[in-house]
């Protein structure tokens, strides 16, 4: 890659991070027209790492549990993507790797929502498993202890089920 193609990436993650905290404003609208934009420029054929993070968060704006699966399982095909690269950076890679616990439980808690028990099940399952990710990728903060706990509480919500 090019520095002017890897400047033009730093821009795109940029971009990313400001619809990001839009949303973690509560500004969900706005940061759903951005994110829309911005998969337009990118592209289903974009950098995986880039779509990846874009549909992870592009899943929360939406209002229907089945468009957020849609967001969520491209979130998840974009990281199967990179990390299936043989020329993937090592960085990119280790990013990844601690999104995957987020990124199944979402899933998990999308097939909650769209009432589909053994599909949230599995993705739970698969989001406990990628949580030792977390702490290996020394991401045992905030962000590990949030996501460990957000596992528990569906795992709760599924007892329930």
């Amino acid at each position: 890659m090019t520095e002017q193609q890897e400047a033009s990436q730093d821009v795109v993650m940029t971009r990313i991070g400001q619809a990001i905290m839009l949303l973690h404003g509560g500004d969900r609208e706005e940061a759903r027209n951005r994110f829309g934009t911005l998969w337009a420029e990118i592209g289903e054929g974009g950098d995986a790492l880039r779509r990846c993070t874009l549909a992870h968060y592009m899943a929360d704006t939406q209002d229907d549990p089945g468009d957020e699966l849609l967001w969520d399982l491209r979130a998840l095909s974009a990281a199967e993507a990179l990390m299936g690269e043989r020329v993937a950076r090592h960085q990119d890679v280790l990013a990844v790797r601690a999104l995957y616990p987020s990124l199944h439980l979402s899933l998990a808690a999308d097939y909650v929502e769209l009432r589909r028990p053994a599909a949230a099940r599995i993705h739970l399952d698969q989001a406990r498993e990628a949580s030792g990710a977390l702490a290996a990728d020394g991401r045992d903060d905030g962000y590990g202890g949030g996501v460990r706990a957000a596992i528990g509480r569906l795992e709760q919500r599924l007892r329930e089920f």
